[in-house]
């Protein structure tokens, strides 16, 4: 058996993860599929940001998880899932790190959408 690398972020490669302080709603079409108060804005390198949501508060009846795999080696294996109602443009919208390296422990459980595949919105905080 291979192993794969494990790499650290660092100032080559950095990465942050940081509570987003606004609110975060996915979209498959007219379907909403996700809605929180509580994502995770993961910046990493020269990437753009990525909102990681809490499996809580996705609509997890409308996701079907994947055979599809991939491996980062900052992040550790990604699972995947399709949105069933998308059809192919579904397949492997959303991934997830459940075990991820410790670096990103933050992102464990939590859920990640291809913004091709659907429409991520972030709406800024509203006052009480």
């Amino acid at each position: 058996m291979t192993s794969r690398p494990i790499l650290s972020p660092g100032p080559d490669h950095p990465i942050t993860i940081e509570p987003n302080s606004g609110r975060v709603q996915v979209h498959a079409g007219d379907t909403l599929i996700a809605d929180t108060a509580n994502a995770l804005t993961l910046s990493e390198a020269n990437y753009q940001p990525v909102q990681y949501i809490p499996r809580a508060d996705v609509d997890m009846a409308r996701l079907r998880r994947s055979t599809h795999a991939s491996y980062c080696p900052y992040k550790g294996e990604a699972a995947y899932f399709d949105i069933v109602e998308q059809g192919d443009q579904g397949e492997n919208a959303v991934w997830t790190y459940e075990r991820p390296h410790a670096a990103v422990r933050e992102i464990a459980e939590y859920l990640a959408f291809y913004p091709s595949k659907v429409e991520i919105s972030e709406l800024a905080e509203q006052a009480a």
